[in-house]
């Protein structure tokens, strides 16, 4: 029988993700960090690095090492060749939902811009390709591991399908709060992501989806620009 997740390691990824995350990292860190690096992109890229770092050190000795569990259990393990088209059918729906959206935003006039995508669209190639690491590699990585690889998982060990999909991808849409115009896609994709990573029982699945659609999302703001 598969090992539960404890329920505390739970309710201190929720601290770590919706209190401290936000409210200390977001706010205090970012704003220490501002008074050295005023460049926006640099800021976002070394505040995301930093996230990174904090989310795989909490997963390493919070969940890991504490619980005595693999990395398997958070889904880290190898895909069967069978599961590619599946993979690559919900990378294909999942970029037509995000163009579809983003056609809604522009037609409605609310518009798909942000902070993050105004300040890509006047950089050059270098910060382009930092750009693009730290949205179609680090992001997906941590991100997947965290929020389907323990989240998800850790759901999953007590609930049914559609409550565990559900609430996971609540939290995945509220960790973005504040970039407001993106949180339905958010939420689709959390639901997406899950979504693959329960039918193929690795991460590496969902990463892969959830890759391909922030690297083409990355490409797009620096080529339309």
């Amino acid at each position: 029988m598969e090992q539960k997740m404890t329920a505390s390691s739970f309710t201190y990824a929720l601290i770590l993700a919706l209190i401290f995350i936000p409210f200390f990292v977001d706010t205090y860190a970012a704003d220490t960090l501002r008074k050295f690096v005023d460049h926006d992109l640099s800021h976002g890229l070394l505040m995301g690095l930093i996230l990174t770092c904090l989310i795989i050190f909490f997963l390493i000795f919070g969940v890991i090492k504490k619980q005595s569990l693999q990395w398997a259990s958070l889904g880290l393990k190898k895909m069967h060749t069978s599961q590619w088209l599946f993979v690559f059918k919900w990378t294909l729906i999942n970029i037509f939902l995000g163009i579809l959206y983003v056609v809604l935003l522009e037609l409605t006039g609310i518009g798909s811009s942000n902070t993050k995508t105004e300040s890509l669209q006047n950089e050059g190639i270098m910060m382009f390709v930092l750009a693009f690491l730290s949205a179609a590699v680090l992001s997906p990585i941590y991100e997947e591991l965290f929020y389907r690889g323990f989240i998800y998982t850790w759901l999953r060990q007590r609930l049914t399908l559609y409550p565990s999909l559900i609430i996971s991808a609540a939290i995945f849409t509220l960790v973005h709060i504040p970039t407001y115009n993106t949180l339905p896609i958010n939420f689709i994709s959390g639901i997406i992501f899950a979504w693959v990573y329960e039918r193929t029982g690795s991460i590496i699945s969902s990463m892969i989806v959830h890759a391909s659609f922030n690297g083409l999302a990355v490409i797009l703001t620096f080529l339309l620009g």
